[in-house]
């Protein structure tokens, strides 16, 4: 069982930036592959950024040079950093980790661009 607790999300204006945390459980994170979600009300989720357990990463065409992944295997934590927010950006964020031929979620942080 893995456990994901993100954090980060909130009110931003738009052009500014917010840094995503997602903490997870298990002695082998850095066995996980680590990936950011997001939904839009009335959408479905879709995938933003996802980084492999040897640091290889891969975005969605709509947030590449704005967007970027990271991991800390020792802190067992995935980032998502965003830059030039826009307000199509607003949405739901969602952690997942597959492992084990299983996904496995977090409850959701939400992320507001607005003026």
């Amino acid at each position: 069982q893995v456990q994901l607790v993100e954090s980060g999300g909130g009110l931003v204006q738009p052009g500014g930036s917010l840094r995503l945390s997602c903490a997870a459980s298990g002695s082998i994170f850095s066995t996980y592959t680590m990936a950011w979600y997001r939904q839009a009300p009335g959408k479905q989720r879709d995938l933003v950024a996802i980084i492999t357990s040897g640091g290889n990463t891969n975005y969605a065409d709509s947030v590449k040079g704005r967007f970027t992944i990271s991991r800390d295997n020792a802190k067992n934590t995935v980032y998502l950093q965003m830059n030039s927010l826009k307000p199509e950006d607003t949405a739901v964020y969602y952690c997942n980790a597959v492992y084990g031929g299983r996904a496995y979620w977090g409850q959701g942080t939400q992320v507001t661009v607005s003026s």
